[in-house]
This record gives C-alpha cells, sequence and structure tokens, in this order.
C-alpha cells in the first residue's frame, strides 16, 4: 500500500486546515484508515480512525469534536478536517493503513504516509 498524504502548512490558533491522503496498491475499501501524529520529541500517536464500509469512526479524546475523518472509497481517499486548532497540534501527520480487522491501535497499522507538517502559531 502507498500513501501520499497532503494538506500541511502554517495556521494561527483558532484556524482549520484539511489533509488528505491518497491510498494506492490496494483495494481501499478493505483498508481501515487512520491519522496519526508525532510532535517534536514525542513518539507516534493514532488519532484519528475510519472503518472500511459503513464509515464508523473513532477519535482520542484531545481531538474529538475539533477533528472529522472520512473517506471516499470512489477516490481512494482519507480526509482529516481539522478545526479549532491550538498550537499542541503541532506535529508530522501520518494516514496510515490497516489490511486487519478492527484497528484502533497504533500497532495494528503496517502501512504510513511520509507525514506532512502541520504548524499552529499561538
Amino acid at each position: 500500500v502507498q500513501l501520499q498524504a497532503s494538506g500541511g502548512g502554517l495556521v494561527q490558533a483558532g484556524g482549520s486546515l484539511r489533509l488528505s491522503c491518497a491510498a494506492s496498491g490496494h483495494t481501499f475499501g478493505v483498508l481501515y484508515m487512520a491519522w496519526c501524529r508525532q510532535a517534536p520529541g514525542k513518539e507516534r500517536d493514532l488519532i484519528a480512525a475510519v472503518s472500511r464500509s459503513i464509515g464508523m469512526t473513532y477519535y482520542v479524546d484531545s481531538v474529538r469534536g475539533r477533528f472529522t475523518i472520512s473517506r471516499d472509497n470512489a477516490k481512494n481517499t482519507v480526509y482529516l478536517q481539522m478545526n479549532s486548532l491550538k498550537p499542541e497540534d503541532t506535529a508530522v501527520y501520518y494516514c496510515a493503513a490497516s489490511s486487519g480487522g478492527r484497528s484502533l491501535r497504533i500497532s495494528d497499522y503496517s502501512y504510513f504516509g511520509q507525514g506532512t507538517l502541520v504548524t499552529v502559531s499561538s
């Protein structure tokens, strides 16, 4: 599976960004998809996931209510709409794919994209 993320950038606190991740090399509809992030000096954490076909979503507490993960199976693309951004959201954001079952932990994911940097200024 190849994953190509885009949409990162510099934004002021309170602003919004939309990340996109295009997948190839696998039947997209059978993949569990997620967004992860890694802040400087910290581990990579899963922050949102979306199931294969019915689009059930999962969020960690720190982003729930501000971020929305979605997928378009016709376009082989997963999105992360980020609203009300905070300086602590500054990180490299990675999309990830899992061909296994229900995948809500970063250890469930075998495929990661190259990452896109999001910087939120105060």
